[in-house]
């Protein structure tokens, strides 16, 4: 190796020079000055040492370039701070050989000499590691000519590439220096590349460097060409929406001056003729709108309970929002699933109101304000009133506590405040408390005022059951407006589906959250009053899931504090809302369900009811819906009554309605014919100044419509009164029924003895499998007591088989048509068989319910209420019914009804037959059978 002495140049990091590469660089005054000295006093162009700097503040590398000076350019002299300007060629690599190598980029200002060498010759590099790099070297050369965008330095490349093609093996190490000193890599890369003086150890390490480059720009061009194409739609997408919003707001503008155009003339505008400029629609500022929108969004996260579970996940959906493109479809999922979570009333959110209005509650007549509206809006219903005042009083009791707390520990704070010995301590306390990172501050009795703690009152799981038209829907909406409530009714009819109740879980396409959720955002307050209407309707579990058993977390107080949507995926709160369900029956709904709802039985309403309601609603309703008044029609109390007995059949009062505004409407067109003869006359006689009431009344017309009117208007009567025209018969026995609208009713039960029969029992009219079960029992019964009741003259003789003749028995229930079950028909059938093998009759005044057993007990029956009032509807003076239905009788039959009629209890056969025949018209023969004991 050869062996001189070369002036050292630090170059400025971090810049290398490369042998075979031109750089130029500037140079202080000082350094320029030593350099223009050293040319002018050479030969030739003189050589420096190029050397970088392995940092920018560290020492010079060990490896450096041998230069020549191409040009030095002075700057002129009235320009003291312009640098001289400092162009070097590349010749060779050199190595300080000394070790005082410590100039620093600070204190290279001058020129220092060094000794250096040169390194051997570097010989012909192996044809494996040429191939290596002549393949990175070109692939490189490939990418870097169709990134660039101009033409030379694509032409440029492709040179370099021909150069690379046609150069030899040994000049193949003068080629890498020239390509790696082209090409943009890494610092570090280029100064371990400068000190390889082998020629093999230098295409290996410029094959690594060229490899590494090729990945980061193929990588880089990947991620612009995305980001470029995401950038290119969303402003395609941007400046479409920005030309159709300029249109629209054209195509608006000139819409409305067409319209102003033709239907008023066109007035200049003369000293302010008041012609208003046509107003913007709020529809046409779309960016408007949608700034507002993510505002209000932004709000509504903001103003929900710190550290809440819908806070944190509002907060982290709405920094995925931020950082998804706004034409995404993800984005508008995300924003779809915001809005669904802010709209949400939370409990603990600010803005949202409590439970119930605290002025509200505060007003000692809440309780009598809330007992007259049930009053005003429901006629009778007096159990179902009596529990919403319990628990409205439960509620007023809650609220008067808390005030009383928060009373006490006002006073408590004021006592404590007044112990302070200055108010500059405590100023420099609170001070010091806020300097205190995470640390609250109490607000001071002083400065703040004391919030009224909400109430607390879980509310109660009601179930109305009864037949339709009773009035449950319109109950829930009573007593959402006694409680000053927003109410929200939920459909159940036909749900089949697990998720319109839950929600759909957020990976399928278009869900959304289920009905509670729903309706709790239509209510926008946490503590609605819901109303699930027709529960027993729910579909059974099949393969979309069980409704009804998702509805189990609803409706249970203990769980519902924290019901977890599919969608929203956030526990809600559901212990304030006051949840009321409707059902037609009990036997569709689960056990399980209804053994978390508290059971209100709506079992319907007494004709006398019936007239107050039509009276005081249904009546008006109708006159107000068809254009009447009541100075234009009236229902005399007869008429009322006449429509509700003959022309309806049901427990509710639908049918009542339709029929009352059958009357209206007949009314309304005969008003309306007296008004137009009225208007004709009026122009025939203008000196008559009478109103057009009086007008009509003489000309026919009658307001007030009486029973006999009433064949007429809605035709003939559908239930006539057949059912009070009954006679005395051997065999026939009149029981009490509930049909299927819920209505109560009497039916005759008959029977006949069929002789050269086989001793059988024989029943008819469509009975079900317990009511053919009742016969038989009563039957038994009879054959059993047939020797005390006179029937056969021994006890081992069947009455149905006397000594020379066999005789079948057959019952039938009326109304073939009409399904019959239950047990309730059993001593009416015992009365029957006794009458007919007796010859002794039931008066036909009499009627009877109840269950019979084999020792001829009598069991209670269900439908008391409804069996007495249509007991009473037809008449009936006395009426059977089992001791243990003593209770229903007392609570649900109005007194009216008790009163109007006798009501005999009975707990055995031997009473119900004495009650049903009269006193000793049966010849009991004294003695009953013998109770035989079993010893086995």
């Amino acid at each position: 190796m050869a062996n001189t002495v070369l002036p050292v140049l630090a170059l400025p990091h971090p810049l290398i020079l490369l042998p075979t590469a031109r750089i130029t660089i500037p140079v202080q005054r000082s350094t320029g000055e030593e350099l223009l000295s050293l040319v002018q006093h050479a030969e030739d162009q003189p050589l420096i040492a190029a050397v970088p700097l392995t940092s920018p503040d560290a020492s010079l590398h060990s490896w450096g370039t041998a230069a020549r000076i191409v040009r030095l350019i002075r700057p002129p002299a009235r320009n003291q701070k312009q640098p001289f300007l400092l162009t070097l060629q590349g010749v060779a690599r050199i190595r300080i050989l000394e070790e005082r190598n410590t100039i620093c980029s600070d204190s290279a200002d001058g020129i220092v000499e060094r000794r250096v060498e040169y390194p051997e010759a570097e010989g012909t590099p192996a044809m494996e590691s040429i191939i290596k790099f002549k393949a990175s070297a070109l692939r490189l050369l490939e990418l870097l000519a169709k990134d660039t965008s101009q033409q030379a330095k694509r032409d440029a490349y492709r040179k370099i590439a021909d150069m690379l093609e046609n150069t030899t093996d040994g000049k193949m190490a003068n080629m890498a220096d020239l390509l790696v000193a082209s090409v943009n890599g890494e610092y570090a890369d280029k100064l371990d590349f400068l000190s390889a003086s082998n020629a093999e150890d230098r295409l290996s390490r410029a094959t690594t460097i060229f490899v590494k480059q090729t990945s980061i720009t193929e990588v880089s061009k990947k991620i612009a060409q995305s980001v470029d194409d995401s950038l290119s739609k969303q402003q395609k997408e941007f400046y479409l929406r920005q030309q159709l919003s300029a249109i629209q707001r054209e195509l608006a503008s000139i819409t409305r001056g067409t319209s102003v155009s033709n239907s008023t003339p066109i007035i200049p505008d003369v000293q302010g003729s008041g012609n208003d400029a046509p107003k913007v629609s709020e529809l046409d500022n779309e960016e408007q709108a949608e700034v507002e929108e993510m505002a209000d969004i932004k709000a509504k996260i903001e103003a929900m309970a710190k550290d809440s579970e819908e806070r944190k996940m509002g907060v982290r959906e709405w920094r995925r929002l931020k950082r998804i493109p706004q034409g995404s479809v993800e984005h508008g999922v995300v924003r779809n699933y915001l809005e669904w979570l802010t709209s949400v009333p939370w409990t603990g959110s600010e803005g949202n109101a409590s439970a119930i209005s605290m002025e509200t509650l505060r007003n000692p007549a809440f309780i009598s304000n809330a007992r007259a509206q049930l009053d005003a809006d429901h006629y009778g219903l007096e159990k179902i009133k009596k529990r919403l005042i319990e628990y409205l009083a439960v509620v007023r009791l809650k609220a008067v506590q808390a005030d009383r707390e928060q009373a006490l520990a006002t006073s408590q704070k004021s006592v404590e405040a007044s112990k302070e010995p200055h108010p500059s301590q405590t100023d420099l306390e609170t001070n010091v408390s806020a300097m205190v990172p995470g640390q609250e501050q109490s607000p001071t009795p002083s400065s703040s005022t004391t919030k009224p703690k909400p109430s607390t009152v879980k509310g109660p799981i009601l179930l109305f059951i009864g037949p339709p038209g009773t009035g449950k829907t319109s109950l829930g909406q009573s007593i959402a407006r006694s409680l000053n409530r927003p109410f929200q009714r939920i459909s159940l009819g036909g749900v089949r589906d697990e998720a319109e109740i839950r929600g759909h879980r957020r990976t399928y396409v278009g869900s959304g959250p289920g009905l509670i959720v729903q309706a709790l955002r239509k209510a926008g307050r946490p503590d609605p009053v819901i109303l699930l209407d027709e529960i027993d309707k729910v579909s059974q579990s099949n393969f979309h899931g069980d409704p009804a058993a998702a509805l189990l977390e609803v409706l249970d107080p203990e769980q519902n504090h924290s019901f977890n949507d599919h969608y929203v995926n956030v526990p809600i709160d559901l212990s304030q809302v006051l949840f009321i369900c409707t059902s037609n029956s009990l036997e569709t709904i689960s056990a399980p369900l209804l053994d978390r709802c508290e059971i209100v039985q709506l079992s319907g309403y007494t004709y006398d009811e019936k007239v107050h309601i039509a009276r005081r609603f249904l009546l008006p309703k109708q006159l107000t819906a068809n254009g009447l008044t009541s100075e234009h029609l009236e229902l005399s109390e007869d008429a009322l009554m006449h429509i509700a007995t003959m022309y309806t059949r049901e427990a509710g009062v639908r049918s009542l309605e339709r029929a009352i505004g059958g009357v209206v409407r007949y009314k309304a067109v005969e008003w309306a014919e007296h008004i137009d003869t009225s208007l004709v006359d009026a122009e025939k006689h203008p000196e008559d100044t009478r109103n057009v009431i009086d007008k009509a009344v003489l000309n026919g017309y009658k307001r007030i419509v009486e029973t006999d009117e009433l064949e007429k208007i809605l035709g003939i009567a559908r239930w006539d009164a057949d059912e009070r025209e009954r006679d005395e018969r051997r065999g026939v026995v009149y029981g009490l029924v509930v049909t299927g609208m819920g209505e109560g009713g009497i039916l005759p039960i008959e029977t006949i003895l069929i002789p050269s029969g086989s001793g059988t029992l024989k029943l008819t009219g469509s009975l079900g499998e317990v009511i053919k079960e009742s016969g038989e029992l009563a039957l038994s019964w009879v054959k059993t007591h047939a020797y005390q009741l006179g029937i056969t003259q021994h006890r081992s003789i069947d009455p149905l088989k006397v000594p020379g003749e066999t005789r079948d028995i057959h019952l039938h229930l009326p109304s073939g048509a009409v399904k019959k079950d239950g047990p309730s028909a059993g001593i009416a059938m015992t009365c029957a068989f006794v009458s007919l093998l007796t010859g002794a009759c039931v008066p036909s005044d009499v009627a009877m319910t109840g269950e019979i057993t084999l020792r001829g007990r009598v069991g209670p029956v269900g439908g008391i209420k409804e069996k007495v009032l249509g007991a009473h509807r037809a008449h009936i003076k006395k009426v059977i019914l089992p001791w243990a239905n003593r209770k229903d009788v007392e609570q649900d039959v109005p007194p009216e009804v008790r009163s109007a009629m006798q009501l005999v209890f009975v707990r055995t056969m031997e009473e119900t037959l004495e009650a049903a025949f009269g006193k000793g018209v049966l010849g009991w023969r004294g003695e009953s059978m013998p109770v035989l004991e079993s010893r086995l």
